[in-house]
């Protein structure tokens, strides 16, 4: 049975959770993860850049120069990629409704797997943070120091709030804002793109059931 180690904010391990293992038994096939991510990056281009191919130059039409008896290759017309001026071969060009469609399914099972390997290779721990009163970055920082001894992407998972109530860990964000490397997500929001990205995941003591529900969703 996996077990997640539960810190409080002075990077003291404070205790253990344990994780059915049956929770971490589906996976789904690498090129699904892969395509899923992709499509992800894919979807998030701005795709503003814009070349003109050859036949959208406005150049003349007539040939550069005969096509026999001068001993030269033959030449279409002025637009081609080759002169200056011409067409850009293979250069960005605007998006025309290419949106790359995720299944849900896929999607899904692409989460579970990529949380299933964190959880299984040590990555991601819990942290009792209580309610900060005001944002303290310095506290933090030591925190991600005591559980990190190297720089690495951490992405930091809260409960979803409910519409009518603030951001219950509103200082807690502010306090993490100008830490480098380091992230704050809600748990419902969360992509497969952040997951891959981060190398270590740590969750709210409170978005702990919400968070192990993805786990077990169908």
């Amino acid at each position: 049975m996996a077990t997640l180690k539960k810190y409080d904010l002075q990077g003291k391990e404070i205790g253990l959770i344990q994780v059915d293992d049956a929770l971490l038994e589906g996976s789904a096939h690498p090129q699904s993860i892969k395509d899923y991510l992709v499509a992800i990056r894919n979807n998030a281009r701005q795709w503003s850049a814009s070349t003109k191919i050859r036949k959208e130059i406005n150049r003349t039409g007539r040939k550069p120069h005969p096509q026999k008896g001068q001993g030269r290759s033959r030449q279409g017309d002025l637009a081609a990629p080759q002169y200056k001026g011409g067409g850009i071969v293979f250069g960005p060009r605007p998006k025309f409704d290419i949106h790359v469609r995720i299944n849900k399914k896929e999607r899904r099972a692409a989460i579970r797997t990529l949380i299933a390997e964190k959880i299984k290779n040590g990555n991601v721990h819990v942290l009792h943070h209580g309610q900060m009163k005001h944002p303290k970055t310095k506290k933090l920082a030591d925190f991600f120091g005591a559980i990190e001894r190297s720089e690495k992407r951490v992405l930091v998972l809260g409960e979803s709030a409910k519409e009518t109530m603030r951001n219950p860990h509103e200082h807690f964000v502010k306090s993490l804002r100008n830490i480098p490397k380091k992230e704050y997500a809600l748990v419902p929001q969360v992509n497969g793109y952040e997951l891959a990205k981060n190398h270590t995941l740590v969750i709210l003591d409170t978005a702990l059931d919400e968070f192990l529900s993805i786990l077990g969703a169908s």
